[in-house]
C-alpha cells in the first residue's frame, strides 16, 4: 500500500501513522524470517546429531556433552515458538491501543478533525479511512503471522518439539483467532477513541478491555462445541486421549445420573461401598480431542468478528449523534 495509490482522508491517515503502519507490515517478515531459520537450523542440527551415532536415551559417556549441545539447541525452536506465540497474544492489545489512542483520540482531543472536516470530508468518511487503512494492514500482517505460526507449531509436532495445541500460547498464534482478537480490537479502540476522546484513557481502558475479552473467551472457551464422553468401569485400563482437554470428569449412577468426581473418593475409606451406596456404575470423562481445534477456533472468531462488527456499528452512531 502506497501514500500514491490513495487519495484523500485514507492518503492522510497512511502519512500520518507511517512508521506504525510499516512496523505492523515488517513483523510478519521477521516472523517468518525467524521461524524459518530456526527450524531450517534445527533440521541441520538434528541431522548432524544423526551423523555422531550418538542416542538421547542410550546415552552414553562418549556422547554426554555431544547430546548436551544437540538436546539445548533442539529447545531454540520452542523458545522461538514461545515468543512468536507471546507476541501473537499482545500483540491485538496494541493493535487496539493504536486505533484508539494516536488515530482517533488524538485527534478529537486536540481538534485536528475539524480540519479534515471542513475539506469536504464527512465525519462518517473520516472515521472509515482510520478504520479502513489500519484494517488493511492488520488482517494482512495478522494472518501471514498466524499462517506462519501455524506452520512452525506443525513441523515442531511432527518432531515432537511442539507444545500442546490447547495451551494459551499456542491455541492463540494459530488458525484464525487471532484475526478475530485483532479485528475486533481495533473495532472496540475505535469505540473506546471515539467515546472518551482523551488519548491515554482511551488507551488505559482499551488494554483493560482486551484483559477483560481474553478472560472471558478463558473461561467459555470449552463449552463453544460439544465435547465427546468417554465411560469406563472403574480399575480398568482406559487412557485418556493424547493431546485432548479435560473438561470434566465425574461418576455415573445406574439410572445414568452424573455425580462429581468428589461423591467417592479413591483414596478415602470405604470408597466401594460409597460405589455401591450411590449406585455408581462408570466413570466418565468428558473432553475436547485435537480435532475440535478448527470448530473452536472459528466459533470463537464468528463471535469476535460479530462483536467487531458491532463496535464498529456503535462508533458511527457516537460519531453521528455528536456530530450529525
Amino acid at each position: 500500500m502506497s501514500a500514491i495509490a490513495l487519495r484523500g482522508p485514507e492518503r492522510v491517515v497512511l502519512a500520518q501513522h507511517r512508521w506504525a503502519l510499516w512496523v505492523m507490515g515488517v513483523l510478519p517478515v521477521l516472523a517468518l524470517a525467524a521461524l524459518t531459520g530456526t527450524w531450517l537450523w534445527t533440521e541441520h542440527v538434528v541431522d548432524a546429531f544423526a551423523s555422531t551415532g550418538c542416542s538421547v536415551v542410550h546415552t552414553t559417556p562418549d556422547c554426554g556433552d555431544t547430546v548436551e549441545t544437540y538436546l539445548n539447541r533442539r529447545l531454540w525452536m520452542q523458545d522461538v515458538l514461545s515468543w512468536s506465540g507471546l507476541l501473537m497474544l499482545v500483540l491485538p492489545a496494541f493493535v487496539g491501543i493504536f486505533v484508539a489512542g494516536p488515530v482517533i483520540a488524538r485527534e478529537l482531543e486536540s481538534g485536528t478533525y475539524q480540519l479534515a472536516w471542513t475539506q469536504s470530508v464527512t465525519p462518517a468518511r473520516w472515521l472509515a479511512a482510520k478504520l479502513a487503512v489500519p484494517t488493511v494492514v492488520t488482517l494482512v500482517s495478522v494472518s501471514v503471522l498466524s499462517a506462519a505460526c501455524t506452520w512452525a507449531q506443525g513441523r515442531a509436532d511432527r518432531a515432537h518439539q511442539g507444545q500442546e495445541w490447547h495451551e494459551r500460547t499456542v491455541y492463540g498464534s494459530m488458525g484464525t483467532v487471532p484475526i478475530g482478537y485483532a479485528l475486533c480490537m481495533l473495532a472496540l479502540g475505535a469505540l473506546v477513541g471515539l467515546v472518551l476522546r482523551r488519548t491515554l484513557t482511551a488507551m488505559v481502558v482499551t488494554v483493560i478491555g482486551y484483559g477483560a475479552l481474553v478472560a472471558a473467551f478463558n473461561s467459555v472457551r470449552n463449552n463453544l462445541w460439544p465435547t465427546l464422553t468417554d465411560t469406563f468401569k472403574q480399575g480398568s485400563d482406559y487412557r485418556f486421549p493424547d493431546g485432548a482437554i479435560d473438561v470434566g470428569t465425574g461418576w455415573l449412577t445406574h439410572s445414568g445420573r452424573r455425580l462429581p468426581h468428589d461423591a467417592c473418593l479413591e483414596w478415602a475409606p470405604g470408597f466401594k461401598q460409597c460405589l455401591a451406596e450411590k449406585n455408581i456404575d462408570l466413570r466418565y470423562f468428558d473432553y475436547h480431542p485435537a480435532s475440535h481445534f478448527w470448530p473452536l477456533q472459528l466459533v470463537e472468531t464468528g463471535i469476535l468478528l460479530a462483536l467487531a462488527a458491532l463496535a464498529v456499528a456503535l462508533a458511527f452512531r457516537v460519531l453521528r449523534r455528536r456530530h450529525g
